[in-house]
C-alpha cells in the first residue's frame, strides 16, 4: 500500500460519512481536490483522514494508478494531492481566455 504507516493507522470512526464524489480519470484533478476538501469541512473529517478517503474516491485507471505508487511512498496529503494532479494534470481546466483579438481591415 503506497501510505506510511502513520497514515494506514488513521482510524476513520464506522459513523462518519465519507464523501460522495468519484475519480474516474477523465475529470479536472483540481476541481476533484476541492470537492473532496468541501466535503471534509461539511463533514468535519480531520486532516488525516484526508488521505484514505481520498483514495476511497478513486475508480477504475485512477485506482490503478493509485496501487502502482511504491509502497509507504505518501507520507503527506501535499505530496499526495501534489502527486495526484501531476498525474492528471492533462486533464485540468484551463482558465478562460479574456484577451480578445481585434483584426482591423482597412
Amino acid at each position: 500500500m503506497p501510505f506510511s504507516q502513520a497514515i494506514m493507522d488513521t482510524v476513520i470512526p464506522a459513523s462518519f460519512m465519507g464523501p460522495k464524489i468519484t475519480f474516474t480519470g477523465v475529470e479536472d484533478p483540481k476541481a476533484h481536490i476541492t470537492a473532496l476538501h468541501t466535503q471534509m469541512m461539511i463533514s468535519r473529517g480531520t486532516d488525516a483522514m484526508h488521505y484514505k478517503l481520498f483514495m476511497g474516491t478513486f475508480s477504475g485507471t485512477t485506482l490503478d494508478w493509485f496501487i502502482s505508487l511504491p509502497d509507504g511512498h505518501i507520507t503527506s496529503f501535499d505530496q499526495f494531492s501534489t502527486l495526484f494532479k501531476e498525474q492528471y494534470i492533462v486533464n485540468q481546466a484551463h482558465p478562460p481566455d479574456t484577451t480578445f483579438k481585434w483584426s482591423l481591415k482597412s
